[in-house]
């Protein structure tokens, strides 16, 4: 069964507020949410806030670059197959990009290119076709 799809303002509103605690911090959404999810102050960014957010912008990607030869895992949150291509129905799919909710929200908004997450091992890619150099950023919030 298919999941509902995500509203517009919902998911946007979601990845605005980790925007906005990150840049209170100073950081970028990568750096501000690393390991303790800890906003300005000592605030947490809400579990259910990020996933949200997470889950929107993978919804994105999908709409975005339909298809189903990569598989884009964010651990707990979600995960979705996206690019045009061979798809993939069971086992472990042939390329897999994974990463955490912060790197994933950074590539997602621009505050982070793939050259440097990759470079950086923020984000683990295996796969001849695991690039999704062409496909971020998915959002862009002013």
């Amino acid at each position: 069964m298919a999941r509902a799809r995500i509203d517009d303002g919902l998911g946007r509103a979601a990845v605005s507020t980790v925007q906005a605690i990150a840049a209170q911090q100073g950081d970028g959404a990568g750096a501000a949410l690393g390991a303790s999810r800890r906003g300005p102050q000592g605030i947490a960014v809400d579990r259910s806030t990020l996933a949200l957010a997470v889950r929107y912008t993978l919804q994105l990607l999908a709409e975005q670059a339909p298809g189903g030869t990569v598989e884009v895992r964010v651990p707990p949150h979600g995960a979705v197959q996206c690019i045009e291509g061979p798809k993939h129905t069971r086992g472990t799919p042939p390329n897999v990009v994974e990463t955490d909710a912060a790197t994933w929200l950074a590539l997602a908004v621009g505050d982070l290119s793939w050259a440097d997450a990759r470079a950086s091992g923020r984000v683990h890619a295996s796969g001849q076709r695991a690039d999704l150099d062409g496909q971020l950023p998915v959002l862009r919030i002013p």
